[in-house]
């Protein structure tokens, strides 16, 4: 479920629910300024991160938790998502990105995000992370299949990336 808005963010006035025709059902509506408002969410990216020989995986540890995921982060205004993942990787894991390749988007309704998930393929170099990340680990394919936290997003994500077919470069 998206945030829905209290008042209009342009004049203030209390939003009404109005039906909609070409979105056949009702949205938030401003009296005073005469639109809709529709739902708000934040979108973030996260990363299959690839090392540079395409054999391992890198999964990470946040926050105190004991379970290994991808790493992810918001994109900013005005930034575009594959510049978020290159900014993501090094903020986090001082890691330069070689190639990005887009994979899926889900909603994830806990936290109102539109996730985009990408494959980033790093540069040969060490991994230096930063405060928000408590631990990372190298791990095969089949290593990061029976390691990253089940029922997840993030196991939906390196799942639908496992399974895939490759492409020709990466069988080269």
């Amino acid at each position: 479920m998206t945030a829905e808005l209290n008042y209009c963010p342009q004049c203030g006035t209390k939003l009404i629910m109005k039906y909609l025709p070409t979105e056949g059902k009702e949205i938030q509506y401003c009296e005073t300024c005469g639109d809709f408002r529709f739902p708000i969410f934040s979108a973030a990216v996260s990363m299959v991160v690839e090392s540079a020989d395409r054999g391992r995986i890198l999964l990470i540890r946040q926050y105190g938790r004991p379970s290994w995921i991808l790493p992810a982060g918001y994109i900013n205004k005005g930034e575009d998502a594959e510049d978020a993942v290159k900014r993501e990787l090094m903020e986090e894991l001082g890691l330069e990105t070689e190639e990005i390749r887009f994979n899926r988007t889900r909603y994830f309704p806990p936290s109102n995000v539109l996730m985009l998930n990408y494959t980033a393929r790093v540069k040969d170099m060490p991994v230096n992370p930063n405060w928000e990340v408590d631990e990372w680990q190298w791990f095969t394919r089949e290593e990061a299949r029976r390691n990253i936290r089940q029922a997840s997003l993030a196991e939906q994500f390196l799942t639908g990336y496992l399974d895939r077919p490759k492409t020709e470069k990466e069988e080269d």
